[in-house]
């Protein structure tokens, strides 16, 4: 992919992403899982870092802020030049998580967030992971798992059929409790896993339920009229300050040998 694209303003086609993930990163709880993953890496200052889908590059500035050396990489152009555009000082690269641009044993750290559902091959990308890290090198991988979103509804049957619809939809939806085989496999030692609950009870869930509504309705799980009643019910939660959102987040970490 090309270096020479046209850097996205915030209020372009990916601004109400980005205006997403920018509330959800604020977020305490998120903060939190950020610094958690940042001692799970236990880096010592001026060693290597790459951080991959790193997005616009939060994890990238903190890391940094922490005196390593950290590098995101992100296949998203738009994405990337965005991050570009926040933060020159940052080191942000087009890449792709099975083809890194680092030689062999290069990094000491390896951190991917949210990342592993999206990808077709996860084991390929690990196996990634172990060729740029030097021996002892960190990985830490956070992630959600899409079968397990739990969301409080009058329509509980519906509910179940709404987030197992849109599972459905994700490349590898259930990679994150997968994580500890993946890593042990990869050939990774010392493998842990911790769970984070994400608990949202305000309206900033609202794009994710829709688009948990949408994405039922288009595989013809549900129909027009019940994704509407769900969204409905969903809304009202929402204005009553009823709304309930649960969002399990797996966070492993292993070292390489």
């Amino acid at each position: 992919m090309s270096n020479n694209t046209v850097i996205p303003q915030e209020d372009g086609p990916v601004s109400g992403l980005i205006s997403l993930l920018d509330a959800v990163d604020a977020l305490p709880g998120s903060v939190a899982l950020r610094a958690r993953s940042y001692e799970l890496l236990d880096l010592a200052p001026e060693t290597s870092v790459v951080d991959v889908g790193c997005g616009v590059g939060r994890a990238v500035a903190e890391m940094a802020e922490r005196g390593v050396q950290a590098v995101g990489v992100d296949v998203n152009e738009q994405m990337v030049a965005l991050g570009r555009r926040r933060r020159p000082d940052l080191d942000l690269r087009l890449g792709d998580a099975c083809e890194l641009p680092f030689q062999d044993g290069q990094l000491a750290g390896y951190r991917a967030e949210k990342l592993y559902h999206e990808l077709g091959d996860p084991a390929g990308a690990l196996s990634e992971a172990r060729r740029v890290l030097a021996p002892g090198g960190r990985v830490v991988l956070i992630g959600q798992d899409w079968d397990t979103f739990v969301v409080d509804s009058d329509h509980p049957g519906l509910t179940r059929t709404v987030v197992h619809a849109r599972a459905d939809t994700i490349t590898a939806p259930r990679a994150a409790r997968g994580y500890r085989n993946l890593l042990l496999a990869a050939g990774f030692d010392d493998v842990t896993v911790e769970v984070r609950t994400g608990v949202f009870t305000d309206a900033l869930m609202m794009p994710m339920l829709s688009g948990l509504a949408d994405a039922a309705r288009s595989t013809g799980a549900v129909t027009s009229e019940q994704a509407g009643t769900w969204m409905a019910d969903q809304a009202g939660r929402a204005r009553d300050g009823r709304l309930f959102v649960a969002v399990p987040l797996f966070v492993a970490a292993a070292r390489r040998p």
